[in-house]
């Protein structure tokens, strides 16, 4: 099954959003192109098998929900949380809106990361991101492993 185009979700998706939030590395970057290819292949926009999950970063409306209530409410946020509003116009934050706008969709992927207190890998490290992902990202209980079949999807996030 086809995605997709890293290379143009890097250019038009990502790295604006990045700048925008005031998050951008490489770093982030190649995470957030990773994780997309890991948790959704570049295609589902809703979880396979009926899950919760919602839009290419494949985000649960109570993670979503918790980010804003417990992150982005916070004292120093403020910037984030104008960026992300002016992603999605006069529309009121919602997961649902994950599952269209792109870029607020990427947006919110790098906020669950931003709430993880240890420092992001090496931007050309794709074992270590891959690592960062599932322990960050889809958690011990989640489906993704860390294994040659995912490390393989952060390298193909790595050279787009």
């Amino acid at each position: 099954m086809r995605g997709l185009n890293l290379s143009q979700a890097r250019i038009l998706i990502v790295r604006p959003v990045l700048q925008a939030l005031g998050l951008w590395s490489m770093a982030a970057e190649n995470l957030l192109l990773g994780t997309l290819m890991a948790e959704s292949s570049g295609v589902w926009l809703q979880q396979v098998g009926g899950g919760p999950a919602l839009g290419l970063w494949q985000m649960e409306p109570t993670t979503h929900d918790d980010c804003w209530n417990n992150w982005l409410c916070a004292p120093g946020r403020s910037r984030q949380a104008t960026a992300l509003r002016q992603m999605i116009g006069y529309l009121s934050p919602s997961a649902a809106l994950m599952v269209w706008n792109l870029k607020y969709a990427a947006g919110m992927a790098r906020i669950r990361y931003q709430r993880v207190s240890a420092p992001l890998p090496a931007a050309d490290d794709a074992a270590a991101l891959c690592a960062y992902w599932k322990a960050h990202y889809n958690t011990a209980g989640g489906a993704g492993a860390v294994n040659d079949t995912h490390i393989a999807l952060f390298q193909a996030a790595i050279a787009a």
